[in-house]
């Protein structure tokens, strides 16, 4: 539904003075920010969709999601879902399951085909977009809708970068992102694989580029010195998840021993049970605590029969043998070897230990900055120090992750719009937070929330289809009802029947209400009742 433009309170007190003389209250309606949009990395309107989610209007909803994410399939599979943890629901008994709903949405329109909106201008502005991972991608498809003429360059054979590299399919399954890639082409975005950038200035200039955008993944494995003799096989996680996405199957062994514990390394141990590993381990220096890793990263892995030895730094590997120190934590957290030593049984090993971005071919370019690990630095606008040259997702100081990558492709894409236009484009103001304590509940009751099912973990080893299913349209509907509306008005009438003075007007359904300023006394009475805190109190100045 549409909703009519909504003052937000910094806006209404501006020039009023709260502290001058004062006969009453007042009330008015206004819009919170919700905490799930708030913690969003992509910038998604969560509540929104989630509103049209509750009123079974499906498509609806996956056109609100879409202005801001154009993965919600992906998303719906790979994010660690902050909007979950920062749902005001869980203080009252557990989180919305947004990230079931958006992948409940992504699913559906795969399944009947939705498709983009084309934009009904051209700008005649070219961009070009380095990199087609989830950054590079949704910096193409939000300039796309903008009417630019946008190319894609990438080093690798097909587009996707770490999502089609580096997640395995047991979590993404290829035709989602086969399927949602290919919406952005259908925008006339064009991707060039194979394709390697080796000098920026010569492509923008032959190619007649107006801007770049510059999203190169971090697919170079970080190296460490263990000595080995020949028998002992290493590899690094990315090559062995890129050459498992390309459908071959290394020889590993039936023992595997995997150095780190980020959420790599966790896709790395399970894909090692799925290709016959008896045995998959996990080495890591410090305390589960101080992992990487997502908690429920390493709990999956844990149910596959990942074994993982915390405080343990490998110091040699001869195979059939891998030797590991024992560490230990000091008072300030920092793990010390202690000399005492231990032998496992392993046949690979594979090091896991983070990875680093290809940004040689930017260090001839005047004024591009870089930060002591490699990474780009760019200004709020995420443009590097060289006119019209931008950068996001891996190539930048972030934590790197799919949503993360949307979210900066998502916000380049509005800055170069706006450098190309020759305007200043300037962040507005966001209102204020709707926390739990700010709410009034009387409205909601205790809900159990709806649960994907899952493969038992002896089933899931075996190959790698998909371990978790979605949620069926009855099941999406009730999840999204148990939104709290936080901070906004959605209709509930209980400002209408609170009233005494009969001073709340209704203006019809999607219109909210107003207030009749001669009936009220200011009694505060809708303010007390609205669950969602979608009225606030101010003092009336005269």
């Amino acid at each position: 539904m549409t909703l009519p433009d909504i003052t937000p309170l910094p806006d209404l007190l501006r020039g009023r003075s709260l502290t001058g003389p004062s006969r009453s209250r007042r009330p008015i309606y206004l819009d919170l920010l919700p905490p799930c949009n708030v913690a969003c990395p992509a910038g998604e309107n969560v509540q929104s969709w989630l509103a049209h989610v509750d009123a079974g209007q499906f498509e609806q909803a996956w056109r609100q999601l879409v202005l801001d994410n154009p993965f919600p399939s992906i998303h719906g599979r790979v994010c660690y879902h902050p909007c979950e943890s920062s749902c005001n629901r869980v203080e009252l008994d557990s989180a919305i399951s947004i990230h079931a709903l958006e992948r409940f949405l992504g699913d559906s329109a795969l399944d009947h085909g939705w498709e983009f909106e084309r934009p009904s201008e051209h700008t005649g502005k070219r961009v070009l977009v380095i990199g087609a991972g989830p950054s590079g991608l949704s910096a193409a498809y939000h300039l796309a809708r903008r009417g630019h003429e946008v190319e894609i360059h990438d080093a690798g054979s097909e587009p996707g970068g770490m999502m089609r590299y580096g997640i395995p399919a047991y979590r993404l399954p290829r035709e989602v992102l086969t399927g949602e890639l290919e919406r952005i082409a259908s925008l006339g975005v064009r991707i060039i694989g194979d394709h390697r950038v080796v000098d920026l200035e010569e492509e923008r200039r032959e190619g007649g580029f107006d801007a770049v955008f510059v999203a190169i993944g971090a697919h170079l494995s970080k190296r460490v010195d263990i000595p080995a003799r020949d028998a002992g096989r290493i590899l690094d996680a990315v090559s062995f998840l890129e050459d498992v996405a390309a459908g071959e199957s290394p020889v590993i062994g039936r023992r595997v021993a995997v150095y780190g514990a980020g959420n790599t390394a966790m896709d790395v141990a399970r894909t090692a049970r799925r290709l016959g590993a008896d045995e998959a381990m996990i080495v890591y220096r410090q305390t589960r605590a101080q992992m990487p890793a997502h908690e429920e990263e390493a709990t999956d892995a844990e149910q596959e029969g990942v074994r993982i030895n915390w405080l343990r730094t490998i110091t040699a590997f001869d195979a059939p043998e891998l030797t590991v120190e024992v560490m230990e934590i000091d008072e300030q957290g920092v793990p010390h070897p202690t000399g005492r030593f231990e032998h496992l049984a392993t046949d690979t090993l594979i090091l896991a230990l983070g990875q680093e971005t290809e940004s040689g071919f930017l260090r001839s370019i005047p004024g591009v900055e870089f930060s002591a690990d490699g990474t780009v630095k760019v200004s709020d606008s995420m443009m590097t120090g060289h006119p019209g040259i931008f950068a996001g997702g891996d190539a930048v100081p972030a934590e790197r992750t799919v949503t993360v990558g949307v979210g900066h492709g998502k916000k380049a894409a509005r800055h170069i719009d706006a450098w190309l236009a020759h305007r200043h484009d300037v962040d507005q103001p966001k209102p204020q937070t709707a926390t739990f304590d700010t709410l009034h509940l009387w409205y909601f009751g205790a809900t159990q929330r709806r649960t994907q099912a899952e493969l038992a973990p002896d089933e899931r080893v075996v190959d790698f289809a998909e371990v978790v299913a979605g949620l069926s349209a009855e099941e999406a509907t009730y999840e999204a009802a148990r939104c709290l509306s936080c901070g906004n008005c959605f209709e509930c009438d209980g400002c209408l029947g609170a009233c005494p003075e009969d001073a709340v007007i209704k203006l019809g359904v999607g219109q909210r209400y107003r207030f009749d300023y001669d009936r009220c006394t200011g009694c505060g009475s809708c303010f007390e009742q609205c669950p969602v805190h979608a009225i606030e109190m101010i003092p009336e100045v005269r």
